[in-house]
């Protein structure tokens, strides 16, 4: 008797099916992420008093194309921003160089094209800190929590905190030249 050969050959007619429905699935089921940049709530239309701001209730905050951080037209450095923020923001009228009150207070901030993202955001970091301090030491004062633990359990006093130490953070065009 002879034994007949088996044929060892694999059938690969349906491996192109099976890649394909492969290559959709995970086309499907991948997500890809993409940069958001940097989110910012703007303030609603009409939100900020249209009437021309006295000089000393805005804090013009300038970084120029070599990375150097002008406050009001004298040098400064990141590192003293928050406190300079701070001191103009809550000033209350006891100094005639800063703010009457938080609420005519604006900061004005303004870069150069050839400012770099590293001290953009920096600086935009030092600012919103500053009014976070402000806004959680009102918090604990008047509330007993800070201004994110009334945030987090949706309080009805977040508004109050807000409306004490509202974000007036205004930024300019960046400017061409080299100053």
């Amino acid at each position: 008797m002879k034994r007949q050969k088996q044929d060892t050959a694999i059938n690969a007619s349906s491996m192109a099916d099976i890649a394909f429905l492969l290559l959709i699935f995970f086309l499907v089921t991948t997500t890809i992420d993409y940069d958001k940049g940097i989110l910012h709530k703007l303030p609603p239309i009409g939100d900020i008093d249209s009437s021309p701001a006295h000089a000393n209730n805005v804090l013009k905050v300038l970084v120029n194309h070599k990375d150097e951080l002008l406050i009001n037209g004298e040098p400064a450095t990141v590192a003293n921003l928050r406190q300079t923020a701070k001191e103009f923001l809550d000033n209350h009228g006891q100094n005639p160089k800063y703010s009457d009150n938080p609420d005519v207070a604006i900061i004005s901030l303004q870069n150069d094209k050839g400012t770099s993202y590293g001290i953009y955001l920096q600086v935009q970091n030092e600012l919103k800190g500053a009014y976070r301090e402000l806004r959680d030491t009102y918090a604990l004062q008047h509330f007993g929590h800070t201004y994110e633990q009334l945030k987090e359990t949706k309080s009805i006093n977040v508004k109050a905190v807000s409306d004490a130490y509202p974000m007036r953070l205004s930024e300019a065009e960046p400017y061409a030249e080299n100053h």
